[in-house]
């Protein structure tokens, strides 16, 4: 089957370490993952803002580069949201039938990093070692949008060395919400001091989630605060092995000269 990656233009010019994560992850799946060239932006600030006509211009832009492929992995389930959710419903209001059931056509083929790993994959262990102290934040998209559930926790349970600690108020917003910190900054400020709190109570060295929008949100206001807490995509965990070794400049979890795996929800 022919695989894609959609990168994400935030990952693309911010986090292409995550991109690069990715490929390796899926290719020591045996996933062998093309990058189209000519992949864009899938048009979420435009979608949030209400200009439809631009989003549905990008939406028939993503048809155009990835209707080919027999499966897309996004390494975001804000953008990976966006694209099976709200392509279609955006689109709609413009009388486009055509773009309306390609839309829907590539919908299907579209899948979430960590939903494509356990569901597609049918995998929990990716073969991961990661030493050190995490705890993982799902994000809004992930929690409400694609639902992704306990997947996250499963594949972190399966990381060898890893020392999991729970995160007080995990399911509420990190504040950052795409264009609602720009438009409400007091209220996304303090929502993110709240998690940035629970953040240093939990006691990790590292936090994780599946959408680097939010993480950069969150270590902003780590690094303001002056914590040493990193904040990592979870592909990059996924996509290290013992060979690899730990993390530079992160101390070493508990467990990495113990228990080889992690208790995790």
């Amino acid at each position: 089957m022919r695989t894609a990656l959609f990168i994400t233009c935030l990952n693309d010019a911010l986090y292409p370490g995550t991109g690069r994560a990715t490929v390796t992850l899926l290719r020591r799946l045996g996933v062998e993952v093309e990058f189209p060239a000519g992949q864009s932006c899938c048009g979420q600030m435009h979608y949030n803002t209400g200009y439809r006509a631009d989003t549905a211009a990008l939406a028939r832009h993503f048809v155009t580069v990835f209707g080919g492929y027999d499966r897309v992995v996004v390494p975001s389930a804000s953008c990976g949201g966006l694209i099976k959710n709200l392509y279609n419903p955006g689109a709609g209001p413009l009388g486009d039938a055509g773009l309306r059931r390609d839309l829907a056509a590539v919908a299907g083929k579209v899948h979430e990093l960590m939903t494509f790993l356990t569901d597609e994959l049918a995998t929990e262990d990716v073969g991961a070692y990661f030493p050190h102290r995490v705890t993982y934040h799902p994000t809004c998209h992930s929690l409400r949008v694609l639902r992704v559930g306990d997947r996250p926790y499963r594949l972190l349970r399966n990381v060898t060395g890893i020392e999991y600690t729970e995160l007080d108020g995990a399911e509420e917003c990190c504040g950052f919400g795409g264009t609602f910190c720009l438009k409400n900054p007091a209220a996304s400020g303090a929502m993110n001091a709240d998690k940035a709190r629970h953040v240093r109570e939990s006691g990790a060295h590292v936090v994780t989630a599946g959408d680097n929008s939010c993480l950069m949100n969150i270590q902003g206001r780590l690094t303001a605060d002056g914590d040493q807490v990193r904040c990592l995509h979870l592909a990059e965990i996924l996509a290290r092995t013992e060979e690899d070794g730990p993390l530079p400049g992160v101390p070493l979890a508990r467990t990495a000269a113990g228990t080889p795996k992690a208790a995790v929800r």
